[in-house]
């Protein structure tokens, strides 16, 4: 049984497999048609036929594939840091030099699959030497760079925007509002003033980056979405459903408070400021749609956020970790240690709500 992370990664990476799989048709048809589907470099290049056309649709779609497990799996996080050009011209030397030992894997076996003959044919060989020395070869690599510069401008929006907002922008899930139940997380860091007044500006962004990054694998792994981060402060959110199954929006906290236990411990010893953090919970209604004249964002509207930020603005007073709604309380499947705070008139409301604090 894959995990949600698992999942995600895989949902992530199987984009990129489409891309070159199309790019290459593209590029495929383009020659057909350009050259009356004759091979006019036959000492270089690879003749057309149905065995080949489907050797090299597998192929180039396990060459997305390839890339996008490498991109994901290893570039993502190491040139995190770097700026945008930087990134994607690094990337790019790397993934250039992997295809052209990518092609000197595949040019072999399709020559073999022309000819029908065995690889260690002297005349596959000759063949695939002939090729590296041939303006066919300059041409499959202008082609790979296309393949390559999309690819990465995939990556790079996909990180930006998040892959999941990526992909209700090109479904246009969201082009229409629509209203929906969701379970809102507002989780804020304990001192984060004094932490900043005492690290610095560029020491404090560090740690928040972080304080962040631990928080990853919990949200994902309990279905999580990162809806904003603001300052020192993260606002998560659920599908109704996904929060509530197996206490998902719970125990994502609780995953995220055994995450951070390293981290905060070490803070701790090195600047001698204790941190932690407080979150609020709560579940309504939402407006969900896409809004913005200057750049679009998917958002979400409803009086269930400043509740949810105003939930969580309880938890110093009542020194809690977690403060939740009665009504998110009610929803959940599985048992909560709680501890009713009593009914509360929060900030800008005239109906007093029921909180709780809960123990993680």
């Amino acid at each position: 049984m894959l995990s949600p992370k698992q999942k995600r990664n895989i949902s992530r990476i199987i984009p990129f497999g489409i891309i070159w799989l199309v790019t290459g048709w593209v590029f495929l048809i383009a020659e057909t048609v350009a050259t009356g589907n004759q091979n006019l470099n036959p000492e270089t290049a690879i003749t057309l036929t149905l065995p080949v056309f489907i050797f090299a649709s597998l192929a180039v779609t396990i060459v997305g594939l390839l890339v996008g497990t490498v991109e994901l799996v290893i570039l993502e996080r190491r040139f995190r840091n770097f700026s945008f050009a930087r990134k994607v011209g690094y990337k790019f030397l790397i993934y250039l030099t992997l295809m052209i030992a990518l092609q000197a894997i595949f040019f072999p076996i399709a020559s073999a699959i022309e000819h029908s003959t065995s690889l260690l044919n002297p005349q596959v060989w000759n063949k695939t030497g002939q090729y590296f020395q041939s303006i066919v070869f300059i041409n499959t690599m202008i082609q790979l760079s296309f393949h390559l510069i999309l690819s990465l401008l995939y990556a790079a929006i996909s990180e930006n925007l998040g892959h999941q907002v990526m992909i209700n922008f090109f479904t246009g899930r969201y082009h229409k509002p629509r209203v929906e139940k969701r379970i809102f997380m507002f989780l804020d860091m304990k001192n984060s003033t004094t932490i900043a007044e005492k690290l610095g500006h560029i020491k404090y962004f560090d740690f928040l980056q972080q304080y962040y990054d631990s928080m990853t694998d919990p949200i994902i792994n309990h279905l999580g979405e990162v809806y904003q981060y603001i300052g020192d402060e993260v606002v998560v959110s659920w599908k109704e459903d996904l929060g509530l199954n197996k206490n998902n929006c719970i125990n994502c906290l609780k995953g995220v408070k055994e995450s951070m236990k390293t981290l905060l411990s070490e803070f701790e010893k090195q600047h001698g400021i204790e941190t932690g953090f407080k979150a609020g919970m709560h579940l309504g209604e939402v407006t969900t749609g896409e809004i913005g004249a200057l750049k679009k964002e998917i958002v979400f509207s409803g009086d269930v956020l400043n509740t949810t930020a105003r939930i969580q603005a309880l938890c110093n007073t009542h020194d809690e970790i977690l403060i939740i709604s009665e009504e998110l309380k009610n929803q959940l499947p599985e048992k909560l240690e709680t501890r009713n705070l009593g009914e509360m008139t929060l900030k800008g409301k005239q109906v007093p709500m029921e909180v709780f604090g809960v123990k993680i």
